[in-house]
This record gives structure tokens, C-alpha cells and sequence, in this order.
């Protein structure tokens, strides 16, 4: 079993999966397109014709584009549905969009999941309600607010810490810690970082950390420079932050007290970028 908040069963290494949101192109191929591959893709198809027939989607390109505009980080985030919308408008608005750095799952009270994946415009999100009737919406803000919810109300208070099994060195002091960090932090404060890569902690140690935090109901990936794996514990407060070389070794794992990780979030000048980018897009797609 190798060391990390994160640990395999019987030593297996864990692949970093989430569940991608998908769409059929508008040449029914692949959907994951980087902001170059729409791009190219539109620039080969007709705007005018695509304007006449797509007015939907391109209002709701711009009502993007003014949302992401005014968007702070701390404010709440702003929903867009795509009820009105026809088959083709959707995929036309799945393909400016693309697919950006960061997805993941969120685990719902019901059981169902929740699938969110990042647009290639940082801070406009694309999220999926794995319900019955699947429900899909997009989203401006740092995080979608499904994510913010979940941390808040599907994990525990605080922690009930047992007794360590034979063999453990140093947990006990680094849960008390924990504990008394997540019971501390308030909103608007500074994350606290516990990193285990210079810790002097053994795998019994780690197991028994583990066993006590409990994995929650989060999963989030950004592969941005790297790969950066994000799990909401089971303790209010406290992720599990690791990030990962090309060959998917952790090479650095650490417990992060606070709110969600900002590896994941993103920022006022992400919102300031996206907006010019998509009002280029508009401008040079749609008019």
C-alpha cells in the first residue's frame, strides 16, 4: 500500500476517472475539442446560415458572454437553462464551449450524481443531473454551486477520532490538528495546508487517517499544468489535494482545511478572459 490521504485497495493504483458530460459535435464526432479544435470547426461552417437557424444559441452565447462579464468569485453564480433550445443549437453551443481543465462528480442525497465539466472559457460550466429525466443547465461562476452544496451538507461536522492501530507513529497529533483547523475555519479566511509529502507519516498512519476522514461525496480533476486530483473528505471543510507527475505518481499529497480548493476554482481575472474571448467568438462566428 503506498503512502497518500488516498490509498488503493491492495496497493492498486487508482485511476483518475470522471464521468464527462459528452455531446455530439455538429459533425457527429468527438466532443472533447480544445478552444483551437471549435474554433477550426466553425470557421468551416456557415455563421449566417447558422445565426438564421441557431438564434436560440446565439442569444444564449451572449447572455453568456454579459454574465461572465459582470461575475465576481464571491458572488453567486448565475444559471442558464437550455430548455428552448433544438438539437442542433445544443450541439452548436457544446462546441463553442468545448471542454476545459476541470470535471468531476458530485454524489447527490438521492444516490444520483451530478456531472460538471468546465468550457474551454474558464467559470462557464456545463452541469448534468443524473436523475430520471436528465437535467443539464450551464452555470457562470468559480464553482458550480451543486459542488458548494454538497461540501456543506453531505459531510460531517466534526471528528470522531478511535484508536490507532498497532504500528501508527504520528496520527493522532496530525487528526487533532485537522480537527481543530475544520472546526476553525470560517469563509472568506485563508486555507490551511497539511502536506504529507514531508510528514513523517507510514502507511498505518495514513490508513487509519484515512479511516477516520472517510472519503465525501466530491471528486474533481484538473488537468491543467499536470494532473491534480480533488476529493471532498467526509469532514466538513477538509479535501484531499494531490497532485501527479505524466506517469501518474503523486508527487505531492496534501489535506487542504478550507473552502474548495482554489486548483479548482475559477478567478475574477479567468471571468475577465472568458467574457473577451467569447464576445470575439460572437463577433467573429455570428454577426
Amino acid at each position: 500500500m503506498k503512502a497518500g490521504f488516498w490509498t488503493a485497495p491492495e496497493g492498486a493504483e487508482q485511476p483518475i476517472n470522471v464521468f464527462p458530460i459528452g455531446e455530439e459535435s455538429l459533425n457527429a464526432t468527438n466532443s472533447g475539442l480544445t478552444a483551437a479544435g471549435a474554433l477550426a470547426k466553425l470557421a468551416t461552417l456557415d455563421s449566417a446560415e447558422l445565426a438564421r437557424n441557431c438564434p436560440n444559441a446565439v442569444e444564449l452565447l451572449s447572455n453568456l458572454a454579459a454574465a461572465i462579464a459582470s461575475q465576481k468569485g464571491d458572488a453567486p453564480s448565475q444559471l442558464f437553462r437550455l430548455g428552448n433550445l433544438n438539437d442542433l443549437e445544443r450541439r452548436l453551443v457544446a462546441d463553442v464551449l468545448g471542454e476545459g481543465e476541470v470535471a468531476g462528480v458530485v454524489a447527490l442525497p438521492n444516490g444520483s450524481l451530478a456531472q460538471i465539466q468546465e468550457s474551454v472559457l474558464a467559470g462557464i460550466w456545463r452541469v448534468r443531473l443524473e436523475t430520471d429525466t436528465s437535467d443539464e443547465y450551464i452555470e457562470v461562476g468559480a464553482i458550480p454551486e451543486i459542488v458548494k452544496r454538497a461540501a456543506a451538507d453531505l459531510t460531517a461536522e466534526d471528528i470522531e477520532i478511535g484508536t490507532p492501530p498497532e504500528g501508527a507513529m504520528n496520527v493522532l497529533p496530525v487528526l487533532a490538528e485537522v480537527r481543530e483547523r475544520a472546526l476553525a475555519w470560517r469563509a472568506g479566511t485563508r486555507s490551511q495546508i497539511i502536506n504529507f509529502t514531508l510528514l513523517p507519516m507510514s502507511p498505518v498512519d495514513m490508513s487509519f487517517l484515512q479511516e477516520t476522514i472517510r472519503n465525501g461525496p466530491i471528486q474533481l480533476v484538473s488537468r491543467g499544468y499536470g494532473t491534480c486530483r480533488v476529493l471532498a473528505t467526509g469532514i466538513r471543510n477538509v479535501w484531499s489535494v494531490q497532485f501527479f507527475n505524466a506517469m501518474d505518481t503523486i508527487i505531492l499529497d496534501t489535506l487542504e482545511v478550507g473552502g474548495v480548493p482554489t486548483v479548482a476554482v475559477a478567478a475574477d481575472e479567468d471571468f475577465e478572459d472568458s467574457a473577451e474571448r467569447l464576445r470575439e467568438i460572437i463577433e467573429a462566428y455570428f454577426k
